[in-house]
């Protein structure tokens, strides 16, 4: 088949070639482009420029996410750090410290407080240790902790209990009394703490001359026995205690010449008037009256002492009781027993100093609320113990 000649005339425009040399890939690599410019006939120039602020954008939002991530990382990391710190407690132990817990305190009070003391160091940390190891119960009690303890070791502590035992000595106990409640402390017994007593380790200040006795010269009020103390620091404790209470009072050298006694015969003296007067506002009266027997040569016949001697606390007199022998039988022997008969509370001491004027050589009591009646004569004496009888007293 033939086509039209090359110089018939086609019924199309013919389309342009292009001139030689060009290169036809390039050419339509234009046409290409050419066919991506807006409508509104913006140049390459410009879509080039909206793409790199693109690429830009989405750069500055890759940095502020790597940014914020990185940032989340190292606020983990040092909140890690910190509570580790907290948990195991760098260093060294401090000093000790008591804590007491109450009866209904809660265990966030109990935390608050261990970090009060500087127990732990932060109560936060140790809260957030709770979702961990469970939140410790805590038995009301006294605890002895040290400063700067892991969380770990607190917890052990807390969950064996008390680990402190207080010991109340209450105005009118005898040694063997005392001994008694340190006894009741872990790691001690009653015998063990009276050798100690009787061992002459330790003495008062207003302890006489070659005496190792102790009676009447332990401190009243509350002592905490901490873990691992021994009775010899439990024992000089209540030595010193009772020393400054007694130096508080005015107990001295010149203040017991004044009343013709020593120091330690003025505490004896006290020791009756705890037993005897027992409520405060009978001990100043006591106390003349013993006295007044003294300085007219009679017998004290107080009861207290013939109990100290059969090793009863308190109770009824019998009259067999009264012919105990014993040169703590007041009925039998005149004059002060050779020691103390309990530990006199500073009432009783200040008392025994400070006695008020007045002829009473008898008391008894006469009225259940503790009030007792003085009377200068045996007659008089009894018509107020018939007087007691009246009202059911012994």
């Amino acid at each position: 088949m033939s086509g039209p000649g090359d110089d018939e005339e086609l019924p199309w425009p013919e389309p342009e070639r292009p001139a030689a040399g060009t290169d036809q890939t390039a050419s339509e690599a234009d046409a290409v482009a050419g066919s991506d410019e807006p409508a509104g006939g913006e140049g390459a120039e410009t879509v080039m420029s909206r793409r790199a602020a693109r690429l830009a954008r989405v750069r500055r939002r890759r940095r502020i996410l790597a940014g914020v991530a990185g940032g989340l990382l190292v606020l983990v990391l040092a909140l890690v750090l910190w509570y580790e710190l907290e948990s195991f407690a760098l260093g060294p132990e401090g000093p000790q410290v008591v804590v007491t817990v109450h009866e209904g305190e809660s265990t966030s009070a109990v935390i608050d407080s261990l970090s009060q003391h500087g127990v732990i160091g932060s109560s936060l940390a140790f809260r957030i240790s709770d979702l961990f190891h469970g939140t410790p119960t805590v038995l009301p009690g006294i605890y002895a902790l040290h400063q700067n303890q892991t969380f770990a070791e607190v917890r052990a502590l807390l969950a064996a209990g008390p680990n402190v035992t207080a010991i109340d000595v209450v105005p009118g106990y005898t040694l063997a009394e005392v001994a008694q409640k340190v006894g009741e402390a872990p790691g001690h017994t009653p015998a063990g703490f009276e050798k100690v007593a009787a061992s002459g380790a330790v003495h008062s200040v207003f302890s006489p001359p070659g005496s190792d006795d102790l009676e009447g010269m332990l401190g009243t009020g509350q002592y905490l026995l901490l873990p691992g103390e021994s009775d010899l620091t439990v024992l000089g404790d209540m030595v010193q205690r009772f020393d400054r209470d007694a130096a508080a009072v005015g107990l001295s050298t010149a203040s017991a010449s004044a009343l013709g006694l020593t120091p330690y015969q003025v505490i004896t003296v006290a020791s009756v008037v705890e037993k005897e007067g027992y409520y405060a506002f009978n001990m100043p009266k006591v106390a003349r009256v013993i006295y007044n027997r003294l300085a007219q040569d009679l017998p004290l016949q107080m009861d207290s002492t013939v109990l100290y001697a059969l090793g009863q606390d308190g109770g009824p007199v019998t009259s067999q009781d009264l012919t105990v022998v014993s040169p703590y039988n007041t009925y039998l022997n005149k004059g002060l027993p050779p020691t103390p008969i309990c530990m006199p509370s500073t009432t009783a001491l200040s008392a025994a100093l400070h006695p008020p004027p007045g002829a009473w050589l008898y008391f008894t009591l006469v009225q259940k609320n503790g009030v007792m009646a003085f009377s200068d004569t045996y007659a008089e004496q009894q018509v107020n113990e018939q007087l007691a009888k009246s009202r059911g007293l012994p």
